[in-house]
């Protein structure tokens, strides 16, 4: 990390993206970044790490923290996933609180609003998103509408489309409002402080997500092993982690085929981070119930 006195104008700080599961932080993120850093899929609980991209332009350095979507939980990875974003929350500049427009406030946003927001001090920037999919304004209006009626305190917000990037540059100009600091904590060049291990991890639990869909929960995780880089090439060796047999049989499916899909999928996302080649290798293990077992959540990363 780099501290670096900078002129009056230069401003930073730290911010936090919180929301129900599948409201688009992750696509957030790499919009904001012009990179792909963060796994985006259409599924629900995607991330389960807070990840850091670094945002700067000329005048500012924007650290922004990705959390677990919140949900309450329903098992020792569940609680994980809601410390992981309470922990967020602390200490930062600024909130971002996402919420899918296209659809009503239900009860677990009053939860998450109650158990999360309502009596913090941090202040609080909502951000509608997916103004793209909802063409009905009245209907968008009145989803909103059903959202404001939750908080207790007229918070400031702004209406964007994270896919396609409408509004974004105005949203990252009234988060820079929000920023107090005048110091660049990191060179202009980082977009994240993972490193290509981790990062490389959630592009293959990335691809398991999109290959197997419905087919296989989200009771998959993956541990990279090795990484050797080179200079023409990158070699890593991965080991996904299932609940059962049967989801190991998924995983591989027929003639080994589904595996290899995966493998593609992820070394080719790889390489776009990378720009060289990846020599990627996976193989599957069954650990039985390790979403319940606290030593087994801890052994595979989550600490």
């Amino acid at each position: 990390m780099k501290e670096n006195k900078q002129n009056t104008n230069f401003k930073s700080g730290v911010i936090t993206l919180l929301a129900r599961t599948n409201a688009g932080k992750s696509t957030l993120l790499n919009q904001i970044l012009g990179q792909k850093i963060a796994v985006a899929t259409p599924l629900v609980q995607t991330t389960r790490k807070n990840l850091k991209g670094i945002y700067t332009d000329s005048n500012s350095q924007i650290i922004i923290t990705d959390t677990p979507g919140i949900h309450k939980p329903k098992n020792e990875l569940g609680e994980y996933l809601s410390t992981q974003a309470k922990e967020a929350i602390n200490d930062v500049d600024l909130i971002l609180y996402m919420i899918d427009c296209t659809k009503s406030a239900t009860k677990g946003d009053i939860w998450l609003y109650e158990n999360y927001l309502k009596d913090i001090k941090t202040p609080i920037l909502v951000v509608y998103n997916k103004v793209d999919l909802i063409k009905d304004l009245e209907k968008r209006e009145l989803n909103i509408f059903s959202y404001k009626k939750i908080f207790n305190q007229n918070l400031d917000s702004v209406k964007i489309s994270a896919k396609t990037g409408r509004n974004v540059k105005d949203l990252i100009e009234k988060i820079k409002t929000y920023l107090k600091d005048d110091k660049k904590y990191f060179d202009d060049d980082t977009i994240t402080d993972s490193n290509m291990r981790e990062i490389s991890s959630e592009l293959i639990r990335e691809a398991i997500i999109i290959n197997t869909k419905d087919e296989l929960p989200h009771h998959s995780t993956v541990v990279v092993e090795e990484y050797h880089e080179k200079e023409n090439i990158d070699k890593i060796k991965a080991k996904i982690i299932v609940n059962t047999e049967s989801q190991k049989g998924i995983i591989i499916g027929k003639n080994g085929e589904m595996l290899k899909k995966i493998g593609t999928k992820a070394r080719l996302e790889i390489e776009k981070i990378t720009q060289k080649k990846v020599y990627l290798e996976l193989f599957v293990k069954v650990q039985k119930n390790w979403l319940n077992d606290k030593n087994k959540i801890k052994a595979l990363g989550f600490d």
